[in-house]
């Protein structure tokens, strides 16, 4: 078992396998140039397979990969089979931009995947494109209808921006909706790689957009890790994500890899520790070690919240958001 200091448990690993990204969004990484990380920078799938195992000798039970876009790092589907055929039970599931999904659903889904987040801000190709900076509905919307075709759980994460895409919360609402899909929407989080025009719409204001359109309560039962579910009088649920909350830390059981071997305790933390050589030197029982101090000295909050100006300098393309 995985426990912090602070009495919670960590189940939840979060494995970033690229931070390449074919997408340049404004709230993540607009001025980035495209480049690429040397593969021998990068943990291999060997690697990342060595140190998944660990985490969930430990306890693991739900693992997420991501990136960066992890579709643009071939083969993802052969790490997801020998992570399956290891713990068959264990929860995996993908987050991705979903330009490259379409094509990979089946492979992905042969492979063990049984969950898959998918991004789509807007419904408008003109909007999409201007925050994506590619022309990219078509093939987003592909690739969602295609998960849901081939019987994955999906979900549909939407980042709700003033003057960029609040008047579209209904579209994307309707939208999942009529996908059986459950649609997040998730506060925009600073971080010193956005446009610094991006201002996000807060969760109370999406919700008095969608109680105009819809009725809905809370779901006071149940869990849905950092989301806080709502219910529709028809029985759909949507969510938020709102890392603004005072108790959005408070049951906090997630920790981050990154590609090249950093593991991160906090997504707002800039501190990591690595595994990188433990693992390349096939040190298992360091490679534990690690796993256990940065568990260990995983803070009570972030360092970020509505009142101050302090935000992340730690990439999100880097750390899988």
């Amino acid at each position: 078992m995985l426990r912090d200091q602070f009495g919670r448990d960590v189940t939840y690993l979060r494995v970033s396998v690229t931070e390449r990204c074919n997408f340049r969004c404004q709230y993540c990484m607009p001025e980035k140039p495209f480049s690429w990380v040397p593969r021998e920078n990068l943990l291999s799938y060997e690697e990342l397979y060595s140190f998944i195992r660990i985490g969930i000798d430990q306890g693991i039970t739900k693992i997420r990969l991501t990136g960066g876009e992890p579709l643009t790092r071939d083969d993802l589907d052969r790490l997801i089979a020998m992570i399956i055929e290891y713990a068959p039970d264990v929860d995996i599931g993908l987050t991705t931009n979903g330009y490259l999904l379409e094509p990979m659903v089946e492979r992905l889904s042969n492979a063990g995947l049984k969950r898959i987040n998918v991004s789509l801000d807007s419904m408008q190709k003109e909007t999409l494109h201007a925050i994506t900076k590619k022309d990219v509905l078509d093939k987003v919307k592909a690739g969602i209808e295609a998960a849901v075709q081939a019987g994955l759980k999906v979900k549909i994460n939407s980042v709700i921006m003033k003057k960029v895409n609040e008047d579209e919360v209904i579209a994307l609402f309707e939208y999942a909706k009529g996908l059986g899909a459950q649609i997040r929407f998730i506060e925009y989080m600073e971080n010193s790689f956005a446009s610094s025009h991006v201002q996000g719409l807060t969760s109370d204001e999406i919700l008095d957009i969608l109680g105009k359109h819809v009725s809905f309560s809370p779901v006071l039962i149940g869990s849905d890790g950092p989301a806080t579910l709502y219910e529709c009088t028809d029985g759909y649920r949507f969510g938020t994500i709102e890392p603004h909350k005072h108790d959005f830390c408070a049951t906090c059981n997630r920790i981050r890899l990154t590609a090249e071997g950093d593991l991160i305790p906090c997504l707002y933390f800039d501190e990591a520790m690595s595994v990188k050589d433990a693992l390349r030197e096939n040190d298992l029982d360091q490679a534990e070690q690690v796993l256990r101090t940065v568990v260990f000295n995983k803070p009570e909050k972030n360092r970020w919240n509505a009142n101050d100006s302090e935000v992340s300098t730690r990439a999100f393309y880097q750390t899988g958001g």
